[in-house]
């Protein structure tokens, strides 16, 4: 198994236990996700309706299930060695504080600005030891990896990240969290570029048929080359499809310091519909942090019992 940086991952050692919070659609491709991983093995599905289609699902699946939430995972005698979370950025902050003690490694899907911030791409997928890992957002998993190779090669000095997501695919906890995305978007924009005028808008798009998931970088970037612009999106591409195959560049053009960068990406698997590419980027970055962790989980343990 390679990470996203092509090093390699031993390929020792059993499944460990996760739980996945939120039972909504994230968190039913999470547990298909989960189902078909060789190193995770769903240990608990937790969301608070005891009549959700998502946790039905989950059960379906063979995975327990319970309607208690945070509590739940608190309160299982097991320990859980990742839990994922895709509730809300508010609920998740108070999840990071009573997981703490626990030693578990928290991977947060919601736009909660807490932990450690992982892009695959940009940052690779080592997580911290325990502790919260942000994977920022949707839009921000999509724009983050073009936007940091693009401030690498030109003198950029504005950016503004326009995402479209479907509103089928847009649930509750989404539109609760439409304040914190933008904001968090925005600052990761920030953080991975250096550029400090830097602005995130998302649209939820009524059209039926519904609209695939795509995020436009636009770039103020005076002198950018068009063929070094189109080079640079190509090989970012490349790179995340490592881990979501269905990203790819859809539009490039550069003319007058003005660059546009418009990428779709494509949902593929057992739940999510095509255009749900938001969903799919997020959850594939969110598996593999898991996976990685697990795989080094197991590699210590060879060392011990060596």
């Amino acid at each position: 198994m390679l990470s996203t940086s092509g090093e390699h991952v031993p390929g020792a050692g059993g499944p460990v236990r996760v739980a996945v919070l939120g039972t909504g659609v994230i968190g039913q491709d999470l547990v298909s996700r989960i189902g078909r991983s060789p190193w995770l093995r769903c240990g608990l599905v937790a969301g608070r309706d005891p009549d959700s289609p998502g946790l039905r699902r989950a059960a379906e699946r063979g995975c327990p299930t319970s309607a208690d939430g945070i509590r739940a995972v608190l309160a299982s005698e097991e320990p859980f060695a990742v839990v994922f979370d895709a509730t809300s950025a508010l609920s998740h902050a108070e999840h990071a504080r009573l997981l703490a003690p626990l030693g578990t490694l928290l991977v947060d899907l919601t736009p909660s600005r807490l932990g450690r911030t992982v892009v695959p791409a940009v940052t690779g997928v080592t997580p911290p030891d325990s502790g919260s890992v942000s994977l920022i957002s949707c839009g921000g998993q999509a724009a983050i990896p073009v936007v940091h190779a693009l401030a690498r090669r030109f003198d950029v000095r504005y950016v503004e990240v326009v995402s479209t997501v479907a509103s089928v695919v847009a649930g509750r906890a989404t539109r609760l969290n439409l304040d914190e995305y933008v904001a968090t978007t925005a600052e990761a924009v920030t953080a991975f570029s250096g550029v400090s005028d830097a602005k995130a808008i998302l649209n939820i798009s009524p059209a039926v048929p519904p609209a695939v998931f795509r995020t436009a970088v636009h770039a103020v970037a005076p002198g950018a080359d068009p063929d070094e612009v189109r080079a640079v999106a190509g090989e970012t591409a490349e790179r995340v499809r490592v881990f979501a195959p269905g990203y790819r560049v859809v539009a490039c053009t550069a003319s007058d310091g003005r660059v546009v960068v418009c990428v779709e990406v494509t949902a593929a698997g057992d739940v999510l519909p095509a255009y749900a590419g938001n969903l799919d980027i997020i959850d594939a970055a969110a598996v593999l942090v898991a996976e990685r962790h697990a795989a080094r989980a197991a590699a210590g343990a060879e060392v011990v019992s060596a």
